[in-house]
């Protein structure tokens, strides 16, 4: 069984953005329109973001191309925050570098009742990237002891088993082949107040508000909290969180853009040799 513990390369982004293991968290002490690492300005940043496109293109590639001979690597994006923090435009960033047939992309919502007759597992284990597959989740296992936890939705003693369960879960996936790279997109109380008034101003986002959005802001502080214990109790050296600003959309999107690099270019996946004659190919298909 492979170490539960990685390097880090310094000077990495990883280095900054990771959050500390077996530590307590306070949200607070994390700014959440800080651009650490990186470009000096949005116009910096967006130019930056885009020249790491054809890298990550052609990783995902090698990636992908590795899996047809027997790699069983593959990626998995957990994008988790609060609504509004750039869950569903991280994804649309994203996949824009990727070809999709190479994606696996998934937005978890409140569960069905097929899914609900199942351990909250289950839904999750359904959704996983294939080998050679960069999975992409928007929300995931972790609302189910986020939101089970604000709204009381499990008793205590069933949040403590699910705390334990994810980290087995989390731990069978490394050692599947599976690199996991979790991030918490950290926003402000008063950034989200202004994105939702941005919806609420342009009747073209009316279709992506809700009056119950204006309620759960109310529990802010409640679900400041869950997080705080879901990224302490549910991090190790192999399963880390990383802690992303996202009040500038510009730097989440250059952030994770990066990370996704830098776990890449650590897999260094290579195209796998040829497996048949490629001179005598050449040949016949010159005399055809």
């Amino acid at each position: 069984m492979p170490s539960d513990h990685t390097t880090t390369p310094r000077g990495s982004l990883r280095e900054l953005l990771k959050l500390p293991v077996g530590e307590r968290i306070d949200l607070r002490a994390y700014d959440a329109a800080a651009t650490p690492g990186g470009p000096p300005g949005k116009t910096a940043g967006v130019a930056a973001a885009t020249e790491l496109g054809p890298r990550l293109a052609e990783l995902q590639e090698r990636l992908y191309a590795a899996s047809t001979a027997g790699d069983r690597r593959r990626v998995l994006l957990v994008l988790q925050g609060m609504d509004t923090s750039g869950k569903g435009g991280t994804v649309k960033h994203v996949i824009g570098h990727f070809n999709p047939s190479g994606c696996r992309v998934r937005a978890f919502k409140a569960p069905t009742e097929e899914e609900r007759a199942h351990p909250f597992l289950w839904r999750i284990t359904q959704a996983l990237p294939r080998p050679g597959e960069i999975g992409i989740f928007d929300r995931s296992h972790y609302e189910d002891v986020l939101i089970a936890r604000v709204r009381g939705l499990a008793p205590p003693e069933e949040l403590e088993e699910r705390y334990g369960q994810i980290d087995a879960f989390e731990r069978s996936l490394a050692d599947d082949g599976v690199t996991l790279v979790k991030v918490f997109l950290h926003l402000s109380y008063e950034e989200q107040r202004a994105r939702l008034l941005e919806r609420l101003d342009n009747p073209d986002k009316h279709w992506k508000f809700s009056p119950g959005d204006i309620d759960e802001r109310a529990l802010w502080p409640d679900y400041q909290e869950a997080y705080e214990i879901a990224l302490a109790r549910c991090a190790t050296d192999r399963t880390p969180w990383f802690l992303v600003p996202a009040d500038r959309k510009w730097y989440r999107n250059w952030a994770i853009s990066t990370l996704l690099l830098e776990h890449l270019e650590e897999l260094d996946p290579r195209y796998p040799e040829a497996d048949f004659d490629v001179a005598e190919c050449r040949r016949r298909l010159l005399t055809r």
